[in-house]
């Protein structure tokens, strides 16, 4: 379900970047048309992020930074070796 709620909210901030909203689809017409509750959307919108969502942001930012002390010429292997060591 989140799947969906991630595409709504990535949908809807890349429309309210656009220039041009004519074509854009309201948050209401998204979720009709993924079939899910508005409630639920913004329900989970609203909804800090969980424990393990946090972990794994700090985690991509091991990675990341990482990958590009290795001026990107590091693997997932030593990646994962530069974090474990």
């Amino acid at each position: 379900m989140s799947d969906k709620f991630e595409f709504i909210d990535a949908e809807h901030a890349a429309n309210a970047n656009a220039m041009n909203t004519e074509s854009a689809l309201s948050v209401v017409r998204m979720c009709a048309l993924m079939e899910v509750s508005r409630s639920g959307f913004y329900g989970w919108r609203d909804r800090p992020a969980s424990a393990t969502a946090q972990r794994r942001e700090e985690l991509m930012l091991f990675i990341v930074k990482s990958f590009e002390e290795s001026d990107g010429t590091y693997g997932y292997r030593r990646v994962r070796a530069d974090l474990a060591g």
